[in-house]
């Protein structure tokens, strides 16, 4: 299991950040689609690293169109040397119509077929097929010389997904290479929902298993060197929580763990920006559930206990101030 790190969305000090975490160690440098452009992020961080695999967790593929992420998907596996991943998420429909004025309409048959058109596309430019793409959602069918890539030796990107719900896992399995688990999950939900839908996409593409596909985790942690600094680590583990679970589309994993009532709870009180009163809803049975708890030193042990026969990559999800190397990595590729 290799351990990844975030990199933030600070442009100017990207190249520094970047180099800092292979030096340190990490297998893997992840950028979020939040507060920055997730793709000149990753082009700073292929640019100042050599082994690390780079890549988004995620862009938002809605808020684009399979020519545009094709594009720049292609770009930055010839630019990186193969080692970047296009990981692409959904977000929800307020923010697709709202925040990006693009359409929104049944999510995991969209993502399936954006993903499949931009195989599309890659196989245009890389093998010389035709151009003859025609679904639902998107249609291409104009490739002159003028305007396709060039064909290079690392060929496309491979696609990572990120889903919650068990319609869009099992889209990630048919036609991915790769799924982020959300953090906003828990052992149960993972073994229980996600990991079937998961299979279960994998049966419809004819693929047997997990060879060759690779699940990414992100694992919420609550950890501290000293009483104070954990207790406002788990303030902050909190706090996302409450976030995440005001999210309707999120309510599922509360539900199987006898929870879903606090979710409309939150999402009114969400509207009312009482993040506090929010943040106090959420007691230590549930944190329990979403985060892994302990002293730096035990965090690594932990996560392998508790998800080492699942995950092939793990980003420890901290949203709250602390130094990427307390967990940094004893040896070169990132490996737990």
């Amino acid at each position: 299991m290799k351990i990844d790190a975030h990199l933030g969305a600070d442009l100017t000090g990207a190249p520094a950040a970047a180099a800092k975490l292979e030096e340190d160690g990490y297998g893997g440098i992840w950028v979020a689609e939040a507060g920055g452009d997730p793709f000149l992020l990753s082009l700073q961080a292929a640019s100042a690293t050599t082994a690390a695999t780079v890549g988004t967790s995620v862009a938002i593929a809605f808020a684009r169109t399979p020519m545009t992420l094709a594009t720049v998907g292609y770009d930055l596996a010839r630019h990186s040397g193969g080692r970047f991943v296009l990981g692409l998420g959904s977000q929800v429909k307020a923010h697709i119509e709202r925040r990006y004025s693009m359409p929104w309409s049944r999510p995991a048959a969209r993502m399936r077929e954006l993903v499949l058109a931009m195989h599309a596309i890659w196989a245009c430019w890389q093998d010389g097929e035709k151009l003859d793409f025609r679904g639902d959602f998107y249609t291409h069918t104009l490739m002159t010389p003028f305007f396709a890539q060039r064909p290079h030796p690392h060929g496309p990107p491979p696609v990572y997904l990120a889903g919650v719900g068990q319609r869009m896992t099992e889209v990630a399995g048919e036609v991915a290479d790769g799924f982020f688990v959300h953090p906003f999950t828990t052992e149960r939900y993972l073994r229980e929902t996600t990991l079937p839908a998961l299979e279960r996409g994998r049966a419809a593409a004819g693929k047997d298993g997990f060879d060759g596909y690779t699940v990414c985790g992100s694992t919420m942690v609550v950890t501290g060197r000293t009483e104070e600094e954990a207790a406002e680590a788990a303030r902050g583990i909190k706090q996302q929580i409450a976030f995440y679970a005001s999210t309707p589309a999120y309510r599922p994993v509360l539900d199987l763990h006898g929870y879903g009532d606090l979710q409309p709870e939150l999402n009114t009180l969400s509207k009312q920006g009482k993040w506090r009163e929010m943040t106090g809803l959420i007691g230590d049975d549930l944190l329990a559930e979403f985060a892994v708890t302990g002293a730096p030193e035990e965090i690594g042990p932990a996560l392998r206990a508790k998800f080492g026969d699942v995950y092939d990559r793990v980003t420890l999800y901290t949203p709250y101030r602390i130094d990427p190397a307390t967990f940094a990595p004893a040896g070169p590729g990132g490996n737990a």
